[in-house]
């Protein structure tokens, strides 16, 4: 079977292998494959910013944001999907990263065995032992998938490891359009016993289109070599996948010319020749939607904003000092993005430190009653501090000790009073200079009074002197005068 639309995408270079299977049939899989498959190609290269395993992860979750920005500008890709299958090659070490039915196999030391585990309905029901192996080819649900990139999840979950290689083991990754049709045994067989990765993968498609294969079919096989640092070829020798379309994927031109589009936007051409320059500075094998994107110019068209962040990472990672210089003069926007961030954080710092100047000035309108040095106080500001920065100061130290003040307002000062303004906060301590006189133990109480308070009225019954029990009372207390707080505490 041939379909006339090939919604599968493939890429192979030197570091670098990836397949992706769109779906979303008519409206779109072919869009989701070839943009996934495109914004992951600069990574095609011996350095990374990072470690290769998280800088891997983290531009497959950005092409999964390039999928939603797709579907916002142009609905009519809404429920668009693809499955990617991807290894970077890092010295002795193969990033892999994971998400949907596409499927990673590798040979080494004689075990073959499969990398990549499905993310299907019918491989849950297998993990969760509801399902035996042989009953899920014949499965109604069989097609259905639990994990993909698209615009139904913002943060899909990859399965992400990290292998070590060595020269001479192969992997070989492929859509379900050959898993449907060939076994795992017949996959084997044919790897390990084809030398040559261009005839092991014509040979895998051919058997899995004689057999009647149902979708597209993409294999790339890939063998690890070990070659001198210095050599041109250095990394992952490449064979071309193929697809089921029939196309020959060797001859894909890399140079045609933009055909227009008249519904294209004026920057597609911009971007495809962008692309294609980038492509055109490494040896590559790209196949499927992404090699007829390329060659048509017809990339797929997101926001203004991805186009130049997708140009910006490409002039900046990977292209040759000619290409930077053409991609600058197309798009214009890699020298002001430099400064983006830094003025982006230099004005945040201002806004900060005005709302922190703002809320201190607040503060220093505000008044409350408290204690300082064993006396009542009026402190100007709140009564809380910033680390080391006190946010109140004292503004009046009266004479009003604390100790004179009954337990209830001495309590209520040790915790603050707030005033409204200065006024307020003047005629609260005036109110507490009254309850200290009341007590007799004030600043300025007079002893007189006091005493005339601890002689009660006379009575017709004789009773014993209060003078003398009120005296005896003080004397109890060490250090205080028979006159002093009138015998009333």
């Amino acid at each position: 079977m041939v379909r006339l639309k090939n919604d599968d995408s493939a890429y192979v270079g030197r570091y670098l292998a990836v397949v992706a299977d769109g779906m979303g049939g008519h409206a779109g899989g072919n869009v989701a494959s070839a943009s996934t498959v495109l914004d992951l190609v600069h990574l095609d290269r011996g350095a990374q910013d990072d470690e290769p395993l998280t800088v891997l992860a983290d531009e497959i979750q950005a092409a999964n944001s390039l999928l939603s920005e797709l579907v916002t500008t142009s609905p009519q890709l809404s429920g668009m999907g693809t499955t990617v299958t991807a290894l970077l090659l890092h010295g002795n070490r193969l990033a892999f990263a994971h998400i949907g039915d596409s499927r990673a196999y590798r040979l080494k030391n004689g075990v073959f065995e499969q990398i990549s585990i499905d993310h299907t309905f019918v491989q849950r029901l297998i993990d969760e032992g509801r399902l035996r192996p042989e009953e899920a080819e014949i499965h109604p649900h069989k097609n259905v998938l639990m994990r993909v990139l698209g615009d139904v999840d913002a943060s899909p979950e990859l399965d992400l490891a990290s292998f070590e290689v060595e020269p001479g083991e192969k992997w070989l990754l492929c859509s379900d359009g050959l898993t449907a049709v060939l076994r795992d045994s017949d996959i084997e067989n044919i790897l390990r016993g084809t030398s040559d990765l261009q005839r092991c993968v014509d040979t895998l498609v051919e058997l899995t289109l004689s057999g009647g294969s149902p979708d597209n079919v993409t294999v790339a096989v890939l063998e690890i070599e070990e070659v001198p640092d210095d050599s041109p070829t250095a990394g992952i020798p490449v064979s071309p996948p193929a697809d089921a379309t029939g196309d020959d994927p060797a001859a894909a031109p890399l140079t045609g010319q933009d055909p227009g589009n008249p519904e294209a936007d004026d920057d597609e051409p911009a971007r495809a020749e962008l692309i294609r320059q980038d492509l055109s500075s490494r040896p590559h094998i790209l196949v499927g939607a992404a090699s007829l994107a390329t060659e048509t110019g017809q990339i797929p068209i997101v926001t203004k904003r991805s186009a130049e962040r997708r140009a910006a990472r490409l002039l900046t990672h990977k292209a040759p000092p000619e290409a930077a210089s053409a991609g600058s003069e197309l798009s214009g926007t890699p020298p002001r993005r430099r400064w983006v961030v830094p003025a982006f954080l230099a004005l945040l710092a201002v806004l900060l430190a005005a709302v922190l100047w703002v809320g201190y000035t607040w503060t220093q309108t505000r008044y409350y009653v408290g204690s300082s040095d064993s006396n009542v106080a009026i402190y100007n500001g709140v009564s809380q501090s910033l680390g080391p920065i006190t946010l109140s100061s004292v503004t009046e130290l009266t004479d009003i000790p604390l100790d004179s003040l009954p337990e209830y307002q001495r309590n209520r000062v040790e915790g603050t009073i707030p005033a409204k303004d200065l006024l307020h906060a003047e005629q609260i301590v005036e109110d507490l200079r009254g309850a200290a006189r009341i007590t007799g133990c004030g600043p300025s109480a007079p002893a007189a009074p006091v005493k005339a308070s601890a002689t009660p009225a006379p009575t017709a019954t004789p009773a014993p002197s209060p003078t003398a029990s009120a005296g005896s009372a003080a004397s109890a207390r060490p250090g205080a005068a028979p006159d002093e707080c009138g015998g009333q505490n």
